[in-house]
């Protein structure tokens, strides 16, 4: 525990992605099995542990520390973990167990039941010191917040084993931690990891951003024009009757759509392997495939169980782009042109339910293009991708074969209402924002005589560099007016210019809209709160949406 300790307290404070790198294969190759597994899964959150709740913990340290002096001190700090390694005071006994093993920590809570997790816990952090202790609780938490990504981790043991990360990414949905069989392979002790063929994950080919400057030095014949559709990226994986459903960074998920996966089983063997976007489709449309806003796919995301209202009401289909596999032959190395070909052919031939093909965007130059783009918000697409037409299928961000130009984001004039500790580095900063826009009153009265009332519409901790952070940190602390447990409630003068990609209704919300990805574009410090735009702005969008 110990080591993993030290790992992660290094990759804090190492910012560089080749740093980051470098730590985590020396601990790959110098930790024990599985201790260097479960490191990984931790790292790449592949381990949950569900009675560990940071209730349980706040709970354990109040035993241990003042509550009253905890909660000042959690209050202050802004990180659970941090708050208790640091309050955490020694055992009672002269004599405590030594620190334990990660692999054993995993173990135990694996099998304990949940009375029986405090009296771990305290055992455990009895025996670490205050970076084991943080580690522990960052585990068991689930909320490491180390700067790393699961892509960052599978890159790094690649280089361990002198493989491709691509290669590692294809076994990975088919481990499972520790993952002494992906080590054994990596480290030559074994073969590579076997995955059911035409079922494994393609790591997916992704679009660079568009810089417009860039645009005409491009030669518009060589590259092919298509819709970038509002929903998710999915791979979908067919072989031996079965099916399999990936997410963008590999994850089964067919499980959360039976009605599309089930009729697709019911057709028949699909022997391929497609690229595409999973949508919501329109409801009304009968057989038309119409896709539906983002904000019904939502609905349908990240859910435990699946009803069968909700597959009525937001039934899925998948609107393909390309095609990698047709039975056990591998079309990757062939130029997009002759993928897209037998792309239509092979849908035109099997007419798969709840499939089809994303329609090609005709242009002939690059202005044409950009009228069409102009169109994309009230066509409901995010935009346009931009394809070359000789290029192969290529895992990762190539730079020049495929584009995105996204549609330009909306952009309003909100004040600034409520302000929240952030996590992490920004612990000691307020810096998670709630900003509203102005309603009137049904009455036409007003606390300031205005007729108008502000209410909330969004939410956003980024789009600020770390000099504007300081400023508005600074702002809160001035013009706090108020408090409801860890929110300060702020007067309302400050106009934040917050750009989003759409706004869709809620019922959640007292606005009764909701902004899709908001963050903040410029501190208008010159802008009277007054002059913040209305609800209705907003409602406006979400109708040209």
């Amino acid at each position: 525990m110990k080591r993993f300790a030290g790992l992660l307290d290094q990759l804090v404070f190492t910012p560089s992605r080749n740093g980051k790198l470098r730590l985590i294969q020396d601990y790959a190759r110098r930790a024990p099995d599985p201790d260097r597994g479960y490191a990984v899964a931790a790292l790449t959150g592949a381990l949950a542990f569900a009675r560990a709740k940071p209730a349980l913990v706040r709970g354990l340290a109040e035993q241990r520390v003042d509550p009253v002096l905890f909660r000042w001190s959690y209050d202050f700090v802004g990180d659970l973990a941090e708050t208790v390694a640091l309050s955490w005071p020694g055992p009672a006994a002269a004599v405590v167990a030594p620190p334990p093993r990660l692999g054993d920590v995993v173990a135990r809570l694996e099998r304990a039941g949940r009375s029986e997790i405090p009296a771990l816990l305290a055992a455990w952090l009895d025996a670490l010191d205050a970076t084991g202790r943080w580690a522990l609780l960052k585990l068991i938490t689930g909320s490491l917040r180390v700067g790393v990504s699961a892509g960052l981790v599978r890159a790094a043991l690649a280089e361990i084993g002198k493989v491709e990360a691509a290669q590692v990414q294809e076994v990975w949905h088919a481990l499972a931690p520790p993952y002494e069989a992906l080590f054994a392979w990596l480290e030559g002790r074994g073969e590579r990891p076997s995955v059911a063929t035409g079922l494994g994950f393609r790591p997916m080919m992704l679009a660079q951003a568009l810089d417009e400057a860039e645009l005409a030095a491009l030669d518009p014949s060589a590259y092919r024009a298509e819709w970038k559709w509002d929903g998710i990226r999915i791979q979908l994986a067919g072989a031996g009757g079965r099916l399999c459903l990936y997410s963008r960074t590999g994850d089964e998920i067919a499980r959360s759509f039976p009605d599309l996966v089930e009729p697709l089983a019911a057709a028949g063997p699909l022997e391929a392997v497609l690229d595409g976007e999973l949508l919501v489709a329109r409801a009304g449309t009968g057989d038309r495939l119409e896709p539906a806003p983002f904000s019904e796919l939502q609905q349908r995301l990240n859910r435990k169980t699946v009803t069968a209202a909700m597959m009525r009401d937001r039934p899925v289909f998948i609107r393909a782009y390309d095609l990698l596999f047709e039975g056990a032959q591998d079309l990757r190395d062939l130029p997009f042109d002759e993928r897209r070909r037998r792309l239509e052919h092979w849908i035109r031939r099997r007419m798969p339910p709840r499939i089809d093909l994303s329609p090609a965007v005709a242009f002939a130059h690059w202005d044409e293009l950009a009228a069409l783009r102009a169109e994309a918000r009230a066509c409901g697409v995010e935009g346009l991708m931009l394809k070359r037409g000789d290029s192969p299928y290529v895992a990762g961000r190539p730079k020049g074969p495929w584009f995105k130009w996204k549609r330009g984001p909306l952009v309003v004039d909100a004040v600034l209402m409520y302000a929240q500790r952030g996590h992490g580095k920004r612990s000691s900063y307020y810096s998670d924002y709630t900003f509203g826009c102005w309603r009137p009153i049904a009455d036409g009265t007003g606390a300031d005589g205005t007729g108008r009332e502000l209410v909330p519409v969004g939410k956003a901790y980024f789009g600020f560099t770390d000099l504007e952070l300081v400023q508005l940190d600074k702002f809160v602390r001035e013009h706090t007016i108020d408090r409801f447990g860890p929110v300060r409630v702020v007067e309302p003068s400050l106009v934040l210019e917050i750009a989003c990609d759409g706004v869709q209704r809620s019922t959640r919300h007292k606005s009764g809209v909701a902004m899709r990805f908001p963050r903040i574009h410029r501190l208008r410090w010159d802008k009277p709160a007054e002059e913040a735009d209305e609800v209705a702005t907003l409602e406006k969008a979400i109708e040209a949406n």
